[in-house]
């Protein structure tokens, strides 16, 4: 019993985490229809500039929780400028362009961005500092970290205040006119560019909150981060139904509970990407628009 609380605790640690990356993924999806696989790589950057600002803060400020909530700010202030300029120059020149066109230049912005912080920071790992204080609760044999429950608690706060602004603000209503049909919001108003931008910055918000909490849990990082994030968020969006906001969060503590389970069935801990990608490809033949995704009409 204690084993599966300490794994469940786990859990929605890990499944936090990838289900705000998996959100990110697909709200930009959902609007743009675009494949963004450089959201891995803007989730590097969000790292990368998390770990300068709380160095610079902490050097200013002995307040942990401070420290941690102006850095997470200040980053999403950031990236969300970097996913907007790079949607304006990669992304928006292509938009009647084929699907394939997009898809390339997303990878190229995304080796672009990993190149640069190989060339200007270089390729030396670095680590997060400990912005919550080190406690641990002890519940019988369980042992819950005072960080763990700062991730679940702001990983699930950041996905009812979007939920929230999806669901109740007029933006949010005019983002799912325009993820419905983007040419009818067009005729009732709606500005597509203000929606896709938008949605960039929504993206660009989670990945970065998510790049925040992912280095409270895992400290060390380099450049090759975003490859590793950019495929476990795909694969969690794709899991729950690309372009659903709750798909994305089912799939990120489904992918979530298929890497923390695993390596307890199975007695090597390798197993559990063949695994996840597994029941990927299992729910893809059985449900192709993935658990909460729905079947898209093409008109002719």
């Amino acid at each position: 019993m204690d084993m599966f609380l300490q794994q469940a605790i786990n859990l929605l640690q890990l499944g936090s985490i990838y289900a705000l990356l998996a959100i990110g993924f697909s709200i930009v999806y959902g609007i743009v229809r675009l494949v963004n696989f450089a959201h891995g790589d803007i989730f590097m950057v969000a790292t990368y500039t998390f770990f300068f600002i709380s160095t610079w803060l902490l050097s200013v400020t002995n307040s942990l929780f401070v420290v941690l909530f102006i850095s997470l700010v200040l980053v999403a202030v950031v990236i969300s400028f970097l996913a907007v300029g790079i949607e304006r120059v990669a992304y928006k020149p292509l938009r009647s362009a084929p699907k394939v066109s997009v898809v390339v230049t997303s990878l190229a912005v995304g080796l672009l961005l990993q190149h640069l912080v190989l060339q200007f920071i270089g390729p030396t790992p670095h680590r997060v500092p400990r912005l919550v204080p080190d406690i641990k609760y002890q519940i019988g044999n369980v042992n819950i970290e005072l960080y763990q429950i700062v991730i679940i608690a702001v990983a699930l706060f950041i996905m009812l205040l979007l939920s929230l602004f999806i669901m109740k603000t007029k933006t949010g209503i005019a983002m799912r006119a325009a993820a419905q049909d983007a040419t009818a919001a067009s005729l009732m108003g709606i500005s597509n560019d203000f929606i896709i931008s938008i949605a960039f910055v929504v993206g660009a918000t989670v990945a970065s909150i998510g790049a925040g909490l992912y280095g409270m849990a895992y400290p060390i990082f380099d450049p090759y981060i975003g490859s590793m994030i950019n495929w476990w968020s795909f694969t969690a969006a794709v899991l729950g139904g690309i372009g659903d906001f709750k798909g994305a969060v089912l799939g990120g503590f489904l992918l979530a509970a298929v890497m923390v389970i695993t390596p307890i069935v199975l007695p090597v801990s390798s197993y559990r990407d063949i695994v996840a990608f597994g029941i990927l490809i299992l729910i893809l033949l059985i449900k192709p628009s993935g658990l909460l995704g729905k079947k898209s009409l093409q008109k002719v």
